[in-house]
């Protein structure tokens, strides 16, 4: 997939951010989109000085109106969408599940579902015509497994993990693929508020095995290889990034 323009969502935070850096390497464009402009620009000053045109976009993912509009924003200025990092999500909070707030649990499905469906939905719509691109959908290794106190998080990943393997089959037979990341616990803001959350909370997270946390960097070389023309034959698969956290 060298030489394809390359859509980063949520790259604004510590692993869209690292994802965008490391597909800038060979994508002569990258687009970050993020609600945090700030950060969403800050990422494209280091795409710029890796080598890339850079585009950044202050979008809510869980919006179709602005999804479909980003996307077509990219295509007119940078050119057609090869490869879609639908990266964008939140954590939700820590919480027992008979305590979970309602209004968190509805946030999370419209961002870490509905936005990785629309993202899909819109990406897929460009790419399918053109009968080739590649897709990573981050989702965790919480989609895979409970984690007491994160039900809302936990249950969104899963759902993320089952669109991964809908639109893999749909794709099946061209030239496009699409697969999951699933990161285990990752150094980075969103680990950070979890572990601040739990340690004021009845309820804490687990975590298997003694392997130490990532860092943005493993997820995202891993994504770049699913991106690239070296995993050709790989669609519908979930790679688990986490030092052999899950394997206990």
């Amino acid at each position: 997939m060298k030489g394809d323009v390359a859509l980063v969502t949520g790259g604004g935070g510590d692993i869209g951010r690292a994802i965008a850096v490391a597909l800038a390497r060979t994508a002569p464009a990258v687009a970050i989109v993020d609600i945090d402009e700030a950060a969403a620009a800050a990422t494209a000053r280091l795409v710029e000085a890796a080598g890339a045109k850079a585009l950044a976009v202050r979008a809510d993912v869980s919006s179709a109106a602005e999804t479909a509009a980003f996307v077509e924003t990219i295509e007119q200025k940078l050119g057609p969408i090869g490869i879609f990092a639908n990266n964008a999500g939140i954590e939700g909070v820590v919480a027992p599940l008979h305590e979970y707030p309602d209004d968190t649990f509805d946030r999370l499905m419209q961002v870490n579902v509905k936005g990785v469906f629309l993202g899909l939905k819109y990406v897929l719509a460009k790419m399918r015509p053109r009968g080739r691109g590649a897709i990573v959908n981050t989702a965790s290794t919480s989609a895979i497994r409970g984690r007491a106190g994160l039900a809302g998080y936990v249950a969104s990943k899963h759902a993320v993990l089952g669109l991964t393997r809908t639109a893999a089959l749909e794709v099946t037979g061209t030239k496009i693929r699409v697969n999951a990341i699933l990161p285990g616990p990752i150094e980075s803001r969103m680990i950070q508020e979890l572990e601040d959350q739990a340690r004021e909370r009845s309820v804490t997270p687990r975590r298997s095995g003694g392997a130490p946390y990532g860092k943005p960097e493993n997820i995202a070389d891993v994504v770049a290889f699913l991106a690239s023309d070296a995993a050709a034959h790989v669609n519908g698969a979930a790679w688990v990034v986490d030092g052999g956290m899950t394997v206990a």
